[in-house]
């Protein structure tokens, strides 16, 4: 009995210096081309998730018309695209982040649900406001105003419905389209 008490001892003491040891030596996979740990998403959702449904808001405060989706897009166009690409063009570096950084304007393969469209708005919220550590999500609640993350958070939970013309166009990363005759600049003869 006593050989087996050491031996637990032992291995108490011994197997946080081994994980030490490694982490200490460079060994553990920092990279981004490197496979992720054993369960290592699992964790790390685990308690993403609980904190998310925790804290996030529970009520939108703005409504999702066509002046709050258009400028939800300007911001996407702006300060999201570079990482989740636009729509019908994926980002040329989201998918080498790691973790990847998901593609908000592609459907996903079952159903017909895009990007985060069928993530509660008080997630995409929190996400935006907050960032998520280690994955290149920045916070951008000292860059965006309140009511510019509620607005891209609803361009985001609507992304799987008709979006305004002017919306769809910045999120497709088209020039903006002529003014009318009626307020173009008179020509000069």
């Amino acid at each position: 009995m006593g050989k087996f008490v050491v031996g637990v001892i032992l291995g108490l003491v011994l197997m946080p210096l081994a994980v030490l040891a490694w982490f200490h030596w460079g060994n553990p996979p920092v990279a981004v081309a490197d496979p992720p740990l054993p369960m290592e998403r699992q964790i790390t959702h685990v308690a993403l998730n609980a904190r998310i449904d925790r804290q996030k808001p529970d009520t939108v405060p703005i409504q999702a018309d066509e002046a709050n989706l258009t400028a939800g897009a300007g911001i996407y166009h702006d300060q999201c695209a570079a990482c989740h690409g636009f729509y019908g063009k994926a980002s040329s570096f989201g998918p080498h982040m790691f973790p990847r950084a998901p593609e908000l304007w592609k459907k996903h393969k079952k159903g017909n649900v895009v990007g985060v469209s069928d993530d509660p708005p008080g997630e995409t919220y929190w996400k935006v406001d907050n960032g998520i550590r280690l994955t290149g999500m920045p916070a951008y609640k000292d860059v965006l105003t309140d009511t510019q993350i509620w607005q891209v958070t609803l361009l985001l939970a609507n992304a799987d419905k008709p979006l305004p013309p002017a919306a769809l166009a910045i999120v497709r990363d088209e020039p903006p389209p002529p003014p009318p005759a009626a307020l173009a600049p008179a020509r000069k003869r």
